[in-house]
């Protein structure tokens, strides 16, 4: 996947559950899930971010330059 647009559709047709990862802009389910994978710009805007999120709090996993880098991290992180 090249783009969060195209990995959240991804997700959607291999049937993961929607409260099992948040993609900034594109897939942010509501009310927010206890704990869930997430991708991210990184703060300060400088590339991008996958990690986890537990107990409120985002724990980094991984750092990319690249949109598409950050997203084939995601999916590996759920499995896909």
């Amino acid at each position: 996947m090249s783009d969060r647009q195209s990995l959240a559709r991804a997700l959607r047709e291999a049937g993961v559950p929607a409260e099992h990862y948040w993609i900034e802009g594109v897939h942010e389910p509501a009310p927010t899930p206890p704990d869930f994978v997430y991708l991210r710009a990184r703060p300060g805007g400088d590339g991008w971010e996958t990690g986890v999120y537990e107990r409120g709090a985002y724990e980094p996993v991984a750092e990319h330059s690249t949109e598409a880098g950050a997203c084939a991290h995601l999916r590996t992180l759920l499995g896909v």
